[in-house]
């Protein structure tokens, strides 16, 4: 497993595409703060950034990756390896090599010009996103075998995340705004990680202008510690669950 991952790392590592993607975190992270003369501006600036830039990119590469070690795979499933490890290294390296581009792009500059409470958020905010956004590909990737859908279904996840669910949670809220909403937002709210990730920073910042109504009910019924710790474990679920489903189906299926 070990010499897998070691692999697949390196490959990542090499590609021209993961260095561009450092390369463009990092420029717009060091010109945000440098315009910014209030760090928390900077932090807001890049959170926008992360939960835009940091889904797409995380999703879009980690399908077409898989999609084209699809013969490494077939070759590495005909050895005495099990399935499981095999698909958990892909995984892996997918996942430490992405974090790696995001810690050096972001992470370091965010660490450096608000080292506070804000910033680690964000930083680790990010790295759940990356996380989980890679299992939705792997999911995505091993489910479909045609790579044209594959990447399709990859872009529609993420339209659906980032655009289009908060439209439809606004829809269902004001349909329903004669009746009492506290319960049912938290539970829409605990449906779409994009969402959970902005409260979880927007909460620690106290900005409630900007946190919508779910990051209200969120702090209202919660508070800030535990609306936070609250997130931080639906996360951890997001990261867990399309893994597994992707494990399941893999051993399953008939390569």
């Amino acid at each position: 497993m070990k010499k897998i991952i070691k692999y697949v790392l390196l490959d990542i590592l090499r590609n021209k595409i993961l260095l561009s993607y450092t390369v463009l975190l990092l420029a717009i992270s060091l010109s945000v703060f440098n315009l910014e003369d209030n760090p928390a501006k900077g932090i807001l600036s890049l959170l926008n950034v992360v939960l835009i830039v940091l889904p797409l990119v995380s999703i879009i590469f980690s399908t077409i990756y898989v999609y084209n070690c699809s013969e490494f795979i077939e070759l590495l499933v005909s050895q005495p390896l099990k399935r499981t490890r095999l698909l958990m290294s892909i995984f892996m390296g997918l996942v430490i090599s992405l974090l790696l581009a995001f810690l050096v792009g972001a992470g370091l500059p965010i660490l450096i010009y608000n080292p506070g409470a804000a910033g680690l958020l964000l930083v680790l905010v990010g790295m759940a996103l990356t996380v989980i956004f890679v299992s939705l590909a792997i999911l995505g990737s091993v489910v479909a075998r045609d790579k044209a859908r594959g990447i399709g279904v990859s872009i529609l996840l993420w339209f659906y995340f980032s655009l289009l669910y908060d439209g439809l949670v606004l829809f269902c809220l004001f349909q329903f705004s004669d009746y009492p909403l506290e319960k049912p937002a938290i539970i829409l709210g605990s449906l779409n990680p994009i969402d959970l990730g902005r409260i979880v920073v927007l909460l620690k910042m106290d900005i409630s202008a900007m946190m919508g109504y779910t990051g209200a009910v969120f702090k209202d019924v919660f508070g800030g510690a535990g609306g936070a710790l609250y997130a931080s474990a639906v996360l951890f679920a997001w990261m867990a669950l399309p893994l597994y489903l992707a494990v399941r189906y893999f051993n399953r299926k008939d390569i």
